[in-house]
């Protein structure tokens, strides 16, 4: 896998998309520090993209799924080796199909699954992160997406959406 120069400041998304069971669509990585274990579809923000936009188009990416992001589900910022600013939005996300067969992104992803968030706590393989959302079951949690808002024309926004808690 080629690395790519990110700089500093790293912006990525996540998502939690849940099926009609309940279950969470989770992959397991073919590289890095997520390399076979579970954790949730993931990637960067890229240029002129809104993180919403990246998090489903990383799902599709990785899985073959399309999703509908609903809401913030959280946000997770760390540095790494005292020199990386690392930050994820989390999104929680509603299957489009529920039919739909993953077609992976085999470079990226070695396999996916759907599974619940009571057995993703018990799984030896969830990655940390997982396990903690999955233990506050997020989705009661969610920020929801407040769209088709305009902040004023002066802006210059293509498009613009609001995330907190009511």
């Amino acid at each position: 896998m080629v690395k790519k120069d990110r700089g500093k400041v790293w912006l990525g998304v996540a998502s939690i998309v849940e099926n009609a069971n309940g279950e969470w669509l989770l992959v397991k990585k073919t590289y890095g520090g997520l390399k076979g274990v579970w954790s949730l579809p993931a990637g960067f923000v890229q240029e002129a993209e809104t993180v919403t936009k990246a998090a489903m188009r990383e799902v599709l990416e990785e899985t073959g799924v399309m999703c509908k992001v609903v809401g913030l589900v959280g946000f997770r910022s760390g540095v790494i080796l005292n020199d990386i600013s690392d930050n994820m939005a989390i999104f929680y996300c509603r299957l489009v199909d529920e039919l739909a067969p993953f077609i992976l992104q085999d470079r990226e992803i070695q396999e996916a699954c759907w599974m619940s968030p009571r057995d993703i706590v018990m799984h030896e393989l969830s990655s940390v992160m997982l396990k903690e959302m999955a233990q506050e079951h997020v989705a009661r949690h969610m920020h929801p997406i407040i769209e088709d808002i305009n902040p004023g024309d002066d802006f210059g926004y293509n498009e613009y959406h609001l995330y907190f808690k009511k």
